[in-house]
């Protein structure tokens, strides 16, 4: 990012459920990089996650209560809300300068926001293959029955 342009990009206010944990958060690409993932943990958690620079989320009120979890290579690093249990954001395996973010924590957003979401292949991840690319396993969408 050129510095001697001021950021432009909104700073979204967030919090686990409890409000225990709150933050907020600049978007990298805004919701334009809204995403779920396969791999076992995503596939149970079910977050659509957006993308946020490591420098663009800042703890505002509950820090204490972040509980990090990480599991396969321990090099992504899970955080969630001791008190209710909400998975708020993890540093990304792919990506160490970025962080997913839940985007069912930021204020004035839902996962039911989104008609279609691509879901990447983390059954098998792009740093454990010869290319190093991530792969589109498929599509989640989401109709609303109010019409």
């Amino acid at each position: 990012m050129n510095n001697d342009k001021p950021d432009v990009r909104p700073i979204l206010q967030a919090a686990c459920h409890c409000g225990t944990v709150r933050f907020s958060v600049r978007l990298t690409e805004g919701v334009r990089s809204a995403r779920r993932c396969n791999c076992s943990l995503c596939r149970m958690r079910g977050a659509v996650a957006v993308t946020a620079r490591l420098g663009d989320i800042t703890v505002t009120q509950g820090e204490e209560a972040l509980t990090l979890y990480q599991f396969h290579t321990n090099e992504a690093k899970h955080y969630f809300c001791a008190k209710c249990g909400i998975y708020t954001f993890h540093q990304r395996r792919s990506d160490p300068d970025q962080y997913g973010v839940n985007v069912a924590c930021i204020e004035g957003m839902s996962p039911f926001d989104f008609a279609e979401v691509p879901v990447s292949e983390g059954r098998v991840h792009p740093k454990d293959t010869e290319d190093g690319k991530s792969l589109t396993a498929g599509w989640l969408r989401y109709e609303n029955n109010d019409g």
